[in-house]
């Protein structure tokens, strides 16, 4: 798997501005770098509440990512439905679900052992 390592701040705060940019939900940051045999360095994982606002969040992840740090992602998947969307920039793993699969993925207690940071959003405070 290829993976960029530079400018990893860069994108965070990108991924963060796209996903408060449609009012993502619970957005959480998970450190990964400290994990033997991990996929990526971190995981950003948020909900929406509808498939809609899941769909304009991914959207906007990208469209923001792209112009302010300049990375397009490696792989998408679930767009089709959007009920859980991963979007994979290699370092930054971007997971956004609808509320309900969520809950019921509960993919923040898998990486329990991984430092994790609630996210929240700067600009409208």
């Amino acid at each position: 798997m290829k993976k960029r390592s530079d400018g990893a701040g860069v994108l965070l705060q990108s991924v963060m501005r796209g996903i408060f940019n449609k009012q993502g939900k619970d957005v959480l940051k998970i450190d990964l770098r400290g994990l033997e045999n991990r996929i990526t360095d971190y995981f950003v994982i948020c909900h929406g509440t509808s498939v809609t606002q899941v769909d304009s969040i991914c959207d906007s992840v990208e469209d923001i990512v792209n112009k302010e740090a300049g990375e397009k992602p490696i792989h998408i998947e679930g767009l089709k439905n959007c009920f859980w969307v991963l979007i994979d920039y290699g370092n930054v793993i971007v997971h956004i679900f609808l509320d309900q699969y969520r809950n019921f993925y509960s993919l923040e207690s898998l990486w329990a052992d991984a430092p994790a940071e609630v996210m929240e959003d700067a600009v409208s405070k």
